[in-house]
């Protein structure tokens, strides 16, 4: 796995890539790094300044805080405030690179990297790329909803949102104002639950002030679960104070129910029910995404990538996998380990110790995750906690989550912006970013002007 990195990777490679892209001249052995989530930023902090040359490749200039993006749907944080560029995070780290462009494939028997704007050799490569909303290959309902996997999403739904509020003021149809009117979030799982919370708290608290001309009853919200729990990764207890959490801000919750069907404006369920509703917000499921030149052999359930207890993906020397796309697949866990963040900046900080040891022929050991719990947030004051042994609900489990959140958040700037945003609305349930930037359509739109 190791090998003799005296060359110039500028001379090493100029015989065999012509579109090279330009890279700071080095002798050092090159970690090329694909996707700046926790796991891939951690690995950068944890090789910052080491005797490495660090790539970075990503399709966004910056790193967003994927669990608050619920909160830029529901216009309670501006969408700047949870994101945070690359080259400010990375000022100061001279061994560290990033390059602006979108993987397109991997050869590993070059160890080469293709890109959108050139490619470049590794010596090793990790793959962070994460996960994309998995629509399990319904595309109706893939047209006509909207995911909430990145900050482009958030912005869209929170569009969606007030653009159908400003319609249905608009509307003498009843019929047509109730589609408006009526949310669906699909998916009982922490983003589910947490959107379902802060879309009745909109609904509580500024749909009176905004909308004096409709009372807040007649905006519906549904979560649909398939299974017959909320947060099924959670306790029992987790789950039945959240059911309750959300039956008390008057979310109507179906378990045991799955979507078969979104046309745009009517839901269908697999045992028969409809609902009537223009706003649908699927956090249903995740599927990995990665570039081409993986052996598909390799690619284990939910598209993820098997590796062994190192890291190092099944079938390659020097290709490794962090964050939600590996599948840590052992006698311990043979499903792999939970695709959230914890388990991705574990990962991506043991990581960075092992490469070192690799370079330098020292010994490694196997990597082994730690729970240190899990916890969802319901609406304000109201949240649940699973920490070991210690299990609860309510204000207590809600300060947690907030502390552990905005201490989790990249940069001072967006630390103070999210504190501030939360401190005026915890004393007046504001939501101050109620703003139409842009008009949003539903894929099946665009694709029908396109034609």
């Amino acid at each position: 796995m190791t090998a003799n990195h005296t060359k110039n990777h500028k001379n090493e490679t100029a015989c065999k890539l012509t579109d090279e892209i330009c890279l700071p001249d080095t002798n050092l052995p090159r970690v090329v790094i694909i996707g700046g989530g926790f796991a891939g930023l951690a690995l950068v902090e944890k090789l910052k300044h080491k005797e490495v040359q660090v790539v970075l490749f990503d399709k966004n200039n910056f790193h967003q805080f994927q669990p608050l993006l619920y909160q830029v749907a529901t216009s309670a944080l501006e969408p700047d405030s949870i994101v945070f560029p690359f080259r400010k995070q990375f000022n100061g780290y001279k061994n560290v690179v990033f390059r602006l462009a979108e993987v397109e494939e991997i050869q590993p028997s070059l160890s080469v990297v293709k890109t959108n704007k050139g490619s470049i050799h590794y010596d090793y490569l990790v793959l962070a790329t994460g996960t994309t909303t998995n629509f399990f290959e319904m595309n109706t309902v893939e047209e006509n909803s909207l995911g909430m996997k990145d900050i482009r999403d958030s912005l869209n739904i929170r569009h969606m949102m007030l653009q159908n509020l400003e319609q249905a003021a608009i509307t003498c149809d009843d019929e047509e104002r109730d589609a408006l009117t009526n949310f669906v979030i699909v998916g009982g799982g922490p983003a589910g639950v947490e959107m379902a919370g802060a879309l009745a708290e909109f609904c509580k608290y500024i749909l009176p002030k905004d909308y004096p001309e409709y009372s807040s009853s007649i905006m519906n919200i549904y979560l649909i679960e398939a299974l017959d729990e909320l947060l099924n990764t959670m306790s029992d207890k987790a789950s039945s104070k959240t059911l309750k959490y959300l039956e008390d801000l008057n979310v109507k919750v179906l378990l045991n129910e799955a979507v078969s069907n979104y046309d745009g404006k009517e839901v269908t369920t697999k045992s028969g029910k409809t609902l009537l509703a223009k706003n649908l917000i699927w956090t249903a499921g995740v599927k990995g995404q990665f570039p081409n030149g993986i052996d598909k052999k390799y690619v284990v359930r939910g598209n993820r990538l098997k590796t062994d207890s190192f890291l190092i993906v099944e079938g390659y020397e020097n290709i490794f996998a962090v964050g939600d796309i590996a599948a840590v697949i052992t006698k311990n866990t043979p499903r792999g380990h939970p695709q959230v963040a914890q388990t991705a900046i574990q990962q991506g900080k043991y990581l960075g110790k092992v490469l070192l040891k690799i370079i330098k022929n020292e010994g490694v050991k196997p990597f082994e995750y730690k729970d240190k719990g899990s916890l969802a947030t319901v609406g304000k004051r109201k949240a649940v906690a699973d920490l070991g042994k210690f299990k609860f609900g309510g204000y207590f489990a809600w300060l947690l989550w907030s502390i552990v959140h905005l201490m989790s958040i990249s940069g001072f700037r967006n630390r103070l912006m999210v504190g501030f945003n939360w401190a005026v609305s915890y004393f007046t349930y504001e939501k101050s970013n109620r703003l139409i930037i842009r008009n949003f359509k539903p894929k099946s739109l665009v694709n029908e002007t396109e034609e």
